[in-house]
């Protein structure tokens, strides 16, 4: 996968980088919105999203394996006047970032649909040590195969890969959606850590 990314952001072919979804807005000042702490944007590309937080009172820490995305990114928060940590990494091997735990938020735009089984496995084995005892996991994914990527996401794999969390909703994607988005069946996923895993709201589909 991280050939066909490198291609994509060196053409400038990135559909991912469009606006700040409205689930993520929510997050930052719905009803249900967090208050502003420590926030890990997973596969972060062109910083966009990292951005949004860090302006709303987050301290952002962004990993992405592709460096061109990288400073791309650190360049947009300098224009932006914010402050954003920017980190050229693989998510599957979170522990060589040198992160230190305690992150309330975790944010995942579109990067854990695109990895494997062993990947997955891997991802979620370095993300659990670095959340916070009530942390909130948001993440956006497609629920059909759709190469490239190789698996669906469902709330029941969330659950397996992330055990002692609850599923607080899952909903489709509406906003800023794209054609591939509205053929994969795209998703979000809000998982709160330190919570009854054995009871889980219905989904809002």
């Amino acid at each position: 996968m991280s050939w066909t990314y490198r291609l994509l952001y060196a053409i400038g072919f990135t559909p991912w980088d469009r606006g700040i979804p409205a689930e993520l807005q929510q997050v930052v000042s719905g009803p249900d919105s967090l208050p502003p702490g420590r926030a890990l944007d997973l596969g972060s590309g062109l910083g966009r999203k990292a951005i949004f937080l860090a302006s709303n009172g987050w301290e952002v820490i962004g990993v992405e394996m592709v460096p061109r995305a990288v400073a791309r990114a650190q360049r947009r928060a300098t224009e932006a006047g914010v402050q954003v940590d920017f980190r050229v990494g693989d998510v599957t091997r979170l522990e060589t970032v040198g992160l230190t735990p305690g992150f309330d938020l975790l944010f995942d735009f579109g990067c854990y649909h695109g990895l494997n089984d062993r990947q997955r496995e891997q991802y979620s084995a370095g993300l659990l040590p670095l959340a916070a005892p009530s942390a909130t996991l948001l993440l956006m994914g497609f629920r059909k195969a759709l190469p490239p990527v190789p698996k669906g996401v469902s709330a029941a794999e969330l659950l397996e890969r992330f055990p002692g969390w609850q599923l607080v909703w899952e909903r489709p994607v509406t906003s800023a959606i794209t054609a591939a988005m509205r053929r994969a069946d795209s998703a979000w996923f809000r998982l709160r850590r330190g919570t009854d895993s054995g009871s889980h709201p219905p989904s809002d589909l």
